[in-house]
């Protein structure tokens, strides 16, 4: 349950716990939530007019470096991009770490920190175009197709993001930072599929393949960020861009037999459960998106224009409600077991993914 400073001030008033005890107690939540000086952790997610700007300004500022860049801005030759994303890779990380260190503004500092990151695949990018080096898939177009098409050369623009995403995660522990590692990580789930087929462009069969498998890497790591992190969410991203390419690559399939399609829904429904356990709300997303579709097909081909198959529905969704009640009223119970039974990193913390 969330706790205010005044709920605990209101408890020390009340006599339920000493002031000295009080005292002790608001310093050390200051301290774990990086708010003290022993603070090192992202800082609590806000939804407020200042943090809407901050991000708003940072994808800006990144989309216009990549996504929204324009056919001139990469006619400046690879020399020249390389130049400008150091620049500006240099330029945010000292504004950045200024921020974070001397002003204590996480966000801001944390997202400029976020930019400079970004800059990595652009720095690559000229690099790889001015000295030639495309390798076998050769030159895959402009900086803007980076994030649009699907070639392996992009291969190596995506691992000196993940790993100038760890460097900064060294010294500055911001969530956003995993959000470009994570994308980064979702492209090269789809980029890598060439390298295994050793064509250019691989057939869709081996694209799908590797994104499960990809995707289930990422999930993994994510789970092992989720039991060591003790400060802040680090692993919503992993969690949110791993079950993108998982859950992607297994709807994607082609499954001929009605059993297969069955097996989706259950491992969908199974998504669900893992979301109730863990309170990740991604894969309470991912799942009921699974469920509709499998529920899409069964009443587009199985039981096309069937009277009985609106009723029998309705009583699965009766069922399902029935489920929340029962859940509800047994929600203590299950709460305990589950802490009872899960390490501690992984008990849920809050509703997040």
């Amino acid at each position: 349950m969330p706790y205010s400073a005044k709920d605990l001030r209101d408890a020390a008033n009340a006599g339920v716990i000493s002031p000295a005890d009080l005292e002790r107690l608001l310093a050390f939540l200051a301290s774990s939530a990086g708010q003290g000086p022993a603070g090192d952790a992202s800082p609590a997610a806000k939804f407020d007019a200042a943090h809407v700007l901050w991000y708003a300004g940072a994808l800006i500022v990144i989309g216009a470096m990549g996504l929204f860049s324009t056919l001139a801005f990469t006619q400046m030759g690879g020399r020249a991009l390389t130049a400008c994303a150091i620049a500006y890779a240099v330029g945010f990380s000292v504004a950045g770490h200024h921020l974070w260190h001397d002003k204590n503004l996480r966000v801001p500092g944390g997202l400029l920190i976020a930019i400079a990151v970004s800059m990595a695949p652009l720095a690559v990018y000229g690099i790889q175009d001015e000295l030639g080096w495309w390798g076998k898939f050769g030159k895959p177009g402009t900086v803007q197709d980076f994030y649009v098409w699907v070639k392996g050369s992009w291969i190596f623009m995506e691992i000196a993001t993940v790993a100038a995403g760890v460097v900064a995660l060294r010294y500055y522990r911001f969530a956003f930072i995993v959000a470009i590692i994570s994308v980064a990580l979702w492209f090269m789930s789809m980029d890598l599929a060439p390298w295994f087929s050793g064509m250019a462009h691989a057939d869709f069969e081996m694209r799908r393949r590797v994104s499960i498998w990809f995707g289930l890497a990422v999930l993994a790591v994510a789970w092992i960020v989720d039991y060591r992190s003790r400060n802040g969410d680090f692993a919503f991203w992993l969690h949110l861009f791993g079950l993108m390419a998982f859950w992607g690559g297994i709807s994607a399939s082609e499954g001929s037999t009605e059993l297969s399609k069955a097996v989706y829904c259950l491992l969908n429904v199974g998504l669900i459960v893992i979301a109730v356990i863990l309170m990740r709300r991604a894969y309470a997303v991912f799942g009921a998106f699974g469920i509709c579709l499998y529920l899409g097909h069964l009443a587009d081909v199985v039981f096309k224009d069937s009277l009985w198959f609106p009723f029998s529905l309705s009583l699965i969704g009766i069922a399902v409600i029935a489920a929340g009640l029962l859940y509800h009223r047994n929600q203590r119970a299950i709460t305990g077991w589950i802490d009872a039974h899960l390490p501690a990193g992984l008990r849920p913390r809050s509703a997040t993914a």
